[in-house]
């Protein structure tokens, strides 16, 4: 049987509070025990000091199309390189994301995609597109969209073999309230994103069975005092989960504070929506079928210039919302962590430390920088602390 794993001393962030010099225990790919200090350890247990470090649960993404160069939009080697990249990051539970493209090329990928879902490499899949809304279409190739007929709704879910759990559709389009409900009797979420949809509208679809935001305030009307729009009825309705990207360019700070505080520390998920180019540099990607340039970090289409997807990791999302939002560590751990997993339905094995759930962590340093991720009780990223 091999050896326990005890990481000691840090500050660890537990459900129910901060321990300090609090450890957590792992043995095989389990946890078995996590915050204050216990007995001494046996003499075979490998112990870790961390002391002067955070410990928080592994990340959860439920928005991402790729990083390190490659795509979910690719081949099973380009998507396990993408998550490789993002594991190094602390993603260590993540849905894969595409992009618009034609009804055969998706559902070729869902099958492609279900493989790796089956292999626990991934959490799901979540298809942004192709039924959104043109006027809101951000970096899709605006030929390739199309209303959100359930039928072909339904084609994307089959193909999905069971691992479908996410779907952005703009509601207002004809047949949107009806694949809503849908996707709802088929246990897969129905999201409002890349949408021009009213107030009205929105609460209708809501209404119907719709539970997330996609990149709340990114590509939607944008809140008006006489037209509030889609962002209006996410943020008031206690049924709705906001995805926020908080790389400082999606997001005005004084926005991402108003929809954290109004929707409050439950109802958030950061998330990615990282391209090729996380976990790299500047220079030219592909996002589906368009041309991006990455500049300074930030993807843009070639043609267009809109914002396409983004460079971001979760640990450089984790580490801004503390160090820049000023964000409590416990609130940014229940947006990044806790609710993510929530919302897909596996609460049960991830997203929180606490005894029987998968040993899935992450070593911050005193400044929020990573310092190690275990996944499954196996270092994804060694600490090396002795």
């Amino acid at each position: 049987m091999a050896a326990s794993k005890v990481l000691a001393g840090a500050r660890v962030v537990l459900p129910a509070g901060i321990v300090d010099d609090g450890r957590v225990v792992v043995e095989g790919t389990r946890i078995v025990d996590a915050g204050a200090p216990g007995p001494e350890a046996a003499g075979s247990a490998q112990v870790t000091d961390v002391r002067g470090h955070w410990l928080v649960p592994g990340f959860v993404d439920i928005h991402n199309h790729g990083g390190g160069g490659a795509s979910f939009s690719g081949t099973a080697e380009d998507a396990l390189a993408a998550i490789r990249t993002h594991r190094s990051h602390g993603t260590t539970t993540l849905v894969a994301s595409t992009v618009t493209n034609d009804m055969g090329f998706l559902t070729k990928q869902a099958g492609l995609l279900s493989e790796l879902a089956e292999q626990g490499d991934i959490a799901g899949i979540h298809f942004e597109g192709p039924f959104i809304s043109p006027c809101r279409k951000g970096a899709h190739s605006e030929e390739l969209l199309r209303d959100p007929d359930p039928a072909e709704v339904r084609k994307l879910i089959d193909a999905s073999r069971g691992h479908a759990k996410m779907v952005t559709l703009a509601t207002e389009l004809p047949g949107g309230i009806e694949s809503v409900r849908l996707l709802a009797e088929h246990g897969v979420i129905a999201a409002i994103g890349h949408t021009d949809a009213t107030y009205e509208q929105t609460v209708q679809a809501i209404d119907a069975g719709a539970t997330v935001a996609t990149h709340l305030f990114n590509a939607m009307p944008p809140l008006g005092h006489r037209t509030p729009g889609p962002i209006a009825a996410l943020l008031e309705d206690e049924r709705i989960t906001v995805e926020l990207i908080d790389d400082g360019t999606h997001l005005h700070p004084a926005s991402l504070q108003l929809a954290f505080h109004h929707a409050g520390a439950g109802r958030v998920a950061f998330i990615t929506d990282a391209m090729d180019a996380a976990g790299g540099g500047d220079g030219r990607y592909m996002l589906g079928p368009l041309e991006v340039e990455v500049a300074d970090g930030v993807a843009r289409l070639v043609e267009g210039g809109s914002i396409a997807g983004s460079t971001l990791t979760l640990d450089r999302a984790f580490r801004r919302a503390v160090t820049v939002d000023r964000l409590p560590v416990q609130d940014v751990v229940a947006a990044i962590s806790v609710n993510p997993a929530k919302l897909l339905g596996v609460y049960d094995r991830v997203g929180s430390l606490e005894p029987g759930k998968d040993a899935d962590l992450v070593l911050l340093d005193a400044d929020f920088a990573l310092k190690g991720v275990m996944r499954r009780g196996e270092w994804v990223v060694d600490p090396q602390l002795g």
